[in-house]
């Protein structure tokens, strides 16, 4: 993603987790408690970010040792964050 396809500060941007294609978590970067630009001017002063480079911020709600019953990731489930469906992170979650 280019900076000019992001809004300004990154606000209003989707978060959405989901297992197995299932949405789990679905929020925005105007919830988060520190703004994106505060996130990267704190990282910024630690170390030098590189094109590429992923900021993690946290979780939205709805992660599975909340919900009830409880939902826990298991070996050949996949979870996926992104904000969109053609901009994803994808993790298979392998065993032991």
């Amino acid at each position: 993603m280019t900076p000019d396809a992001v809004p300004p500060g990154a606000h209003g941007l989707r978060i959405q987790g989901r297992l197995n294609g299932r949405v789990m978590q679905d929020s925005g970067t105007d919830r988060l408690i520190f703004s994106v630009s505060a996130l990267i001017e704190m990282i910024s002063v630690a170390m030098s970010l590189e094109p590429g480079d992923v900021i993690i911020t946290g979780t939205p709600g709805g992660v599975g040792a909340a919900r009830k019953p409880p939902v826990f990731m298991q070996p050949g489930d996949v979870f996926e964050v992104g904000d969109r469906r053609d901009r994803v992170l994808s993790n298979p979650i392998q065993g032991e």
